[in-house]
């Protein structure tokens, strides 16, 4: 039989980064944590924890916290159709739901449908942040439940919905465009003009030029691994970039930002995928995603 005592051990370190922290969400002393710990990696003859600061999760140990999430859900559920039995539950213990996003439908639309669940559920939410593209990965090696992904092919074992797609402008500042794209939006003027780059990851530059130009051009760059950065930066003439319409429509309306392409956006589609074993349980998480989608996204 699984050991809980030490699977809640192992769910406590991750979420909380540090034995000690873990030590005084449990209730015991921080070597009645690391002994828990121990005994598990021993039992399983692998590591689950990485020691460090923060304490984080091997793949082994994304797992089982999944696992562990998934208790939670289940005796919230239980709890809640059985009152006396949360008297015997950990005291002040509450259901964890691990969730992947990219940071754009973060900033734009995202967190309304994350409030609403959790003032619904009381649940709480770890947000782990990647691009649209690379949030699948977090589902398919088990560290997430939940993910915002521009996947359209579902991930083994989840349920995919479709969301709709999130609008993008190629944007700059109007002194920037009269000084680097004088004769309009070039190869010439692509290549030797700074864009803006989320992260290495981030392609929807690479697919907007390819789209006004037919092909990716090389060209210099700044990385800033911020969304409102990114709005901010251009506004500031930093360089030209990739923003969320929802983001740049009031700069666009006067004046303080201009496109570099009018009436050449970038829609990318957007879905929800969710683990099968949980999607039950996350109704209300779903229901939320979707009525918010429905409002914020395009069809």
């Amino acid at each position: 039989m699984l050991d809980y005592a030490a699977l809640r051990a192992v769910a406590a370190v991750v979420e909380t980064g540090s034995f000690e922290k873990a030590a005084r969400r449990l209730n015991v002393t921080p070597s009645a944590v690391s002994q828990r710990v121990r005994q598990i990696e021993e039992r399983l003859g692998t590591a689950l924890v990485v020691r460090g600061s923060p304490c984080q999760a091997t793949e082994a140990g994304d797992r089982l916290c999944r696992h562990m999430e998934t208790v939670g859900l289940l005796e919230a559920d239980l709890f809640e159709r059985l009152p006396a039995l949360a008297q015997a539950g950990p005291e002040g213990a509450r259901a964890t739901v691990s969730i992947a996003a990219n940071a754009d439908s973060l900033a734009t639309w995202f967190l309304t449908a994350i409030a609403d669940f959790t003032q619904a559920t009381g649940h709480l939410v770890h947000l782990a942040v990647d691009d649209e593209e690379h949030t699948a990965e977090w589902l398919q090696r088990g560290a997430v439940l939940a993910a915002v992904t521009s996947l359209e092919q579902p991930v083994i074992g989840c349920r995919r919905l479709a969301l709709g797609k999130l609008r993008y402008r190629a944007t700059a500042s109007p002194a920037f465009v009269e000084r680097h794209f004088p004769e309009g939006v070039t190869r010439e003027a692509l290549a030797r003009t700074p864009s803006l780059v989320f992260s290495q990851k981030d392609r929807l530059q690479t697919r907007w030029m390819q789209l006004a130009v037919g092909e990716d051009i090389p060209g210099p760059t700044h990385c800033l691994p911020s969304t409102q950065g990114f709005v901010d930066a251009c506004l500031a003439g930093m360089g030209w970039g990739m923003n969320p319409e929802m983001l740049v429509a009031a700069h666009l309306a006067d004046g303080r930002l201009v496109e570099l392409h009018p009436q050449m956006p970038l829609d990318i589609p957007l879905f929800w995928q969710i683990n099968r074993l949980t999607a039950d349980r996350l109704e209300t998480l779903t229901r939320a995603v979707l009525s918010v989608a429905r409002e914020a996204l395009l069809t």
